[in-house]
């Protein structure tokens, strides 16, 4: 199991998360600034199998595409998850 940290700038989020829930995909939205500008940001935490991984990235790269190749919309982190539980 992957836990995905998805930081998206905040005119994105919305058709992202539609997008993953759409998936099937489980989102939990943080709001979040940071950057030089302290522009607004949300960071979505995505759990996934780790045969998911490579379809919640797509999703989000395809969702956050920008006219300008130089403006990047999104940073994703994954990392692994030793345990999970639901309570």
């Amino acid at each position: 199991m992957k836990l995905v940290f998805a930081i998206i700038k905040d005119d994105d989020v919305d058709i992202v998360v539609q997008a993953l829930t759409a998936s099937s995909f489980r989102v939990t939205r943080v709001a979040s600034t940071g950057g030089f500008f302290r522009k607004g940001s949300t960071t979505l935490l995505i759990g996934v199998d780790d045969e998911q991984v490579d379809g919640a990235i797509q999703t989000i790269r395809e969702k956050t595409t920008s006219d300008q190749k130089e403006q990047k919309r999104a940073t994703v982190f994954v990392v692994p998850v030793s345990r999970f539980e639901q309570l």
